[in-house]
Formats: C-alpha cells, structure tokens, sequence
C-alpha cells in the first residue's frame, strides 16, 4: 500500500508542536509521530494530523470539525481523532490539545516494546 506525502507545512507543525522527553518520536508507516510509555498519541498521516483522546474529548473534537481517525476506510482506530484545519492552523490551541492526549496516553497502561524486528532502513 503507498501513502500520500504529507504536506511540509504538516511537518514543520508537528515538529515545532510535538513535546519532548520523556515523549518519544518516531515513524510509523513514514509519518512522525509521537509516543509516551510505548503508547502513540500524536501524529501525521498523510494530509492530516491526529490525537489520540479520551470519549469526551473525542466528541467535542468531532463538533469543532474533527472526525474519527480512519487510516484505511472502514477501520477507524478506536480513541483517535482527525484533527480540523483550524486546530492544526493554531498553534496555541494545538498545543493545548496535544497536552490533553499526552495527559490521557500517560495514564494508559504501558506498553512492552515490539519483539518484531525493526526493518533497516534502506
């Protein structure tokens, strides 16, 4: 399956926004995205940026314009939204939600590292 590039601007949001230690960043499917206790909570993936939130905080994101996070249609990932243009358009407010999801993932149980082996890069 090939993905869609994201857009620069994406990109360049995600790094200036994403936090940092102890949250860690890596790819996943070649997109950025962010990690704490071995859960994801923050990232892109082709044209859109995605959190991953509490019920609440879900629904109030899908009425500000957001939608569920469907990286292959008809598979919605449980507890993940698509962020709307005007959150990701504004950085102040993007950051307080990516507060929001950073808080909800570390009271997440954590996670064991994969025991697949990474493939290398090319």
């Amino acid at each position: 399956m090939e993905f869609l590039k994201a857009p620069a601007r994406l990109i360049e949001t995600f790094g200036a926004t994403a936090p940092g230690p102890p949250a860690a960043q890596r790819k996943v499917f070649g997109y950025p995205t962010a990690f704490i206790n071995g859960n994801m909570f923050f990232g892109v993936f082709g044209e859109n940026m995605f959190l991953r939130l509490p019920k609440d905080l879900q629904e109030k994101m899908v009425k500000s314009g957001g939608r569920t996070f469907e990286p292959m249609p008809g598979r919605p990932m449980r507890e993940y939204v698509v962020l709307p243009d005007s959150v990701v358009g504004n950085r102040g407010e993007l950051k307080g939600w990516i507060a929001k999801s950073l808080a909800y993932a570390r009271e997440l149980p954590i996670k064991a590292a994969s025991k697949k082996p990474r493939r290398k890069p090319r």
